[in-house]
């Protein structure tokens, strides 16, 4: 296979297409394509190899979740449940007036007249 010339047609991965799509060679360095211009869209960007970009997860922040996630001590988590437990018959006395209490009606709309 010859090396690609500037203009020539490649197929790669279109940042704003979100897709392979067809391309032209704007520029190449060491007999490879470096950039690249959509046919479709027009946008220039660096030759992917047709694979997509990583996804923006941040595996920084992921790590110190999950590290916190392990130092959670699950006696204070059980002792939070317990509380709340607590806190519910008030809870439920609340919601059984609330129950008890006529709903509010809305006022019907009114159609427009014809003059």
């Amino acid at each position: 296979m010859r090396e690609p010339r500037l203009g020539d047609d490649i197929d790669d991965f279109c940042v704003r297409c979100k897709r392979v799509m067809n391309h032209s060679i704007v520029s190449v360095v060491n007999g490879e394509a470096a950039k690249v211009r959509c046919r479709t869209c027009h946008s220039d960007h660096d030759y992917r190899h047709e694979q997509p970009p990583p996804p923006k997860v941040d595996a920084r922040k992921q790590a110190l979740f999950n590290d916190v996630l392990k130092k959670v001590n699950p006696e204070e988590a059980t002792a939070i449940d317990e509380a709340e437990i607590a806190e519910e018959p008030a809870n439920d006395e609340t919601e059984a007036a609330a129950a008890a209490a006529p709903a509010p009606t809305k006022p019907k709309a009114r159609g427009k007249t014809k003059k």
